[in-house]
């Protein structure tokens, strides 16, 4: 299930303003990025942070990047790092629980939107994330009790209700939504 949001390269913006200048480097990053150039933004990045390792917006735009590119075990060693790094800044926590989500890792997705609203408890993606993996952990609970107790007419509609949630045409309704946030 990918009905979540990553950050997106807006994110980047919102992180300069709390870390060093937004930088030409970055500008040109995101507009490559967008013009479908990735694969040559991700090595122009990874080439400009060998120099400045330490420039978190761009390294949040890598961690994207390698996310859209399906690279998501280095783009979440990307957020991980980030997360670590900068507690402060919730979008690389998000964006690690995106990652986590995909994966199945609906636990480790939990605990990271946790921290990101520990770190800002008015962003709204996080809470509406968070509200999806809550969703998600229940519905493994419902099929689990399903599993180990079939005659459990109660927990049909439940499990369909989950179901309903995250069915391509309300997944794709969600990920409008969020885009437009």
């Amino acid at each position: 299930m990918r009905a979540f949001l990553l950050a997106s390269v807006s994110a980047a913006t919102m992180l300069s303003a709390s870390l060093p200048a937004w930088s030409d480097e970055l500008s040109d990053l995101n507009g490559l990025h967008r013009a479908g150039q990735t694969a040559a933004a991700i090595a122009r990045a990874e080439q400009f942070l060998v120099s400045k390792p330490d420039d978190a917006p761009t390294r949040f735009l890598l961690g994207v990047m390698l996310a859209d590119s399906q690279r998501n075990v280095e783009a979440t060693a990307v957020f991980l790092k980030l997360t670590l790094e900068h507690p402060e800044l919730p979008e690389s926590y998000n964006n690690l629980a995106a990652l986590h989500a995909s994966a199945g890792d609906y636990e480790k997705a939990r605990i990271a939107l946790e921290q990101a609203l520990r770190a800002n408890p008015n962003y709204a993606i996080a809470h509406e994330n968070l509200g999806d993996v809550y969703a998600m952990l229940a519905s493994q609970a419902y099929s689990r009790a399903a599993r180990l107790d079939p005659s459990n007419a109660s927990l049909r509609p439940k499990i369909a209700m989950v179901r309903e949630l995250f069915t391509p045409r309300n997944a794709a309704a969600i990920s409008r939504n969020k885009a437009l946030q």
